[in-house]
């Protein structure tokens, strides 16, 4: 199992990472907003360790960009702040758990199992297109039965458009799903994505509408 700690305090962030590794655990650890971004676009946890305060943008924005993307990597929450309102916050934008700064260690790996049963538990329906089955809650896609191997970019821009079925997804919408932005991103990069997902699942599974985007399934406009 792999955790991503995002983390500003150096002292707390080394005591919660060894705590971590004792229990063999692997655990990513980084420092502010835009290295969580790249870190969860480019990996898979099965949880997040995630601060509020951090330099630049706030641990707020991380969780919100996440969950945009259709993230649904358990997030747990750790800050000093120990308001409501705060709390409050957090668990709107995504949040499936908070502990208050400081905490006891074990106290945090029982809600870390916590969430992870919890994620576990959850009932996501298998999406399927012809012969192409893709299975949220295992990440896993299969074509005939088969195991397809997919990057990380080519499986979230898969399942992006198969979660709008019918419906056209612009090239600025996948790039921001499978990015979390769209700027600084060559302009062909989706267009390889969908060449590589064509040449794995067959050339039928998705449709170019030109001058607008990319679709799965009949257009139901």
């Amino acid at each position: 199992m792999k955790l991503l700690l995002v983390e500003d305090d150096p002292m707390l962030a080394e005591t919660i990472c060894d705590g971590i590794r004792q229990h063999a655990w692997v655990i990513d650890h980084v420092r502010d907003a835009s290295a969580a971004q790249l870190a969860l676009v480019e990996h898979s946890y099965a949880v997040v360790l995630l601060d509020l305060g951090l330099p630049g943008d706030s641990g707020l924005t991380v969780l919100k960009k996440m969950r945009e993307r259709y993230d649904s990597t358990p997030v747990l929450i750790l800050t000093a702040r120990g308001q409501l309102s705060d709390r409050i916050r957090g668990l709107d934008a995504g949040a499936d758990d908070y502990l208050v700064k400081p905490f006891p260690f074990d106290e945090l790996l029982a809600r870390v199992r916590a969430v992870i049963r919890r994620a576990q538990g959850r009932v996501v329906p298998a999406m399927s297109r012809g012969d192409v089955v893709l299975d949220p809650a295992k990440r896993l896609v299969t074509r005939a039965g088969a195991r397809v191997s997919l990057s990380s970019h080519e499986y979230r821009t898969l399942l992006t458009l198969m979660e709008r079925p019918g419906h056209v997804v612009t090239r600025e919408q996948l790039e921001n799903v499978v990015y979390g932005s769209a700027s600084s991103i060559e302009s062909n990069t989706i267009a390889v994505f969908i060449h590589q997902l064509r040449r794995k699942l067959g050339d039928d599974i998705i449709t170019t509408v030109h001058g607008q985007g990319y679709m799965i399934g009949e257009s139901r406009s």
